[in-house]
């Protein structure tokens, strides 16, 4: 839901502009009224809901008009509250922030215009005009085929994730009660548990994102923290493997140490890469 208010107020002046022309172009929108407006209906495919309020009693005048029904209990109520709020611009015309509409149960945003003593109120279906207006794309087949991709991948990395962690318990349970405790006994498991862990996130990512709160807005902000979080997990692991091969080489003491050093110059690179990519990102978005 909060993707498409993000895609809304991204685009809020060419979304308004579109429906303030368009509508413009009918005239008089109360000589719509006596057909129910269905003409209204017909060119605006995202328009749910339109009803009439006497601009100087502020009580409902007409029926709400749906684009299949008409509901006669919503005729004579007050909407003193509504019209409170508005902010009516020269033109007559008069915008809502998105909300959820209680008669509809849909995100949307109402646009209402002022004439003659009377102020019609439209509310549009904000999914369904995003779509219209290319703001956001979707096609029903692709996106079920996305779907279930990223849903079955996502998981997938979710139950490798929970293997890794699990073989790490039991690998760590099994070498204790087997007395065979050492570096490798105690190191191993860590490793397998942080990229888990590693895994884990990154299947969480994938699942919020795409599958379960579907995104259209990318957020610049969001991918470095998920990189820069995966990449420190990553990086935690290197470390314990490196730390452990050191520990290895010193006991053997036949003068591998070098190698060693290898590693840790490897694991200082990365680090020092890292750093300069969170700084760089940091610049740019300050």
């Amino acid at each position: 839901m909060k993707e498409y208010i993000g895609a809304y107020f991204q685009a809020k002046e060419q979304v308004n502009g579109f429906i303030e022309d368009s509508v413009l172009n009918f005239g008089a929108l109360s000589a719509l009224e006596e057909e129910n407006f269905a003409s209204l209906f017909q060119v605006f495919k995202s328009l749910e809901l339109v009803y009439v309020v006497d601009a100087d009693t502020s009580v409902q005048s007409s029926p709400n008009i749906y684009p299949n029904r008409i509901d006669e209990t919503a005729k004579d109520i007050s909407r003193s509250y509504l019209l409170d709020r508005l902010e009516i611009k020269e033109n007559g015309f008069a915008f809502t922030a998105p909300y959820k509409s209680a008669a509809t149960q849909t995100l949307c945003i109402t646009v209402s215009k002022k004439e003659d003593g009377k102020i019609i109120f439209m509310d549009f279906d904000l999914k369904r005009l995003l779509e219209r207006l290319k703001l956001i794309e979707r096609h029903a087949t692709f996106d079920s085929v996305q779907l279930s991709f990223y849903l079955f991948t996502g998981a997938f990395m979710g139950i490798i994730a929970l293997a890794a962690v699990l073989y790490s318990l039991f690998d760590f349970a099994g070498n204790v009660m087997a007395l065979n405790l050492d570096i490798h006994t105690i190191f191993k498991p860590i490793i397998a548990a942080t990229l888990g862990l590693a895994i884990f996130d990154l299947s969480k990512t994938v699942l919020e994102q795409e599958v379960f709160y579907k995104s259209y807005v990318k957020n610049s902000k969001d991918e470095v923290k998920l990189l820069t979080k995966f990449l420190f997990t990553i990086l935690i692991a290197l470390a314990i493997e490196t730390l452990m091969v050191v520990f290895k080489i010193a006991m053997k003491e036949d003068g591998e140490m070098i190698n060693a050093l290898y590693l840790m110059g490897g694991i200082a690179l990365i680090i020092l890469s890292l750093a300069v990519f969170i700084y760089l990102t940091q610049r740019k978005s300050c």
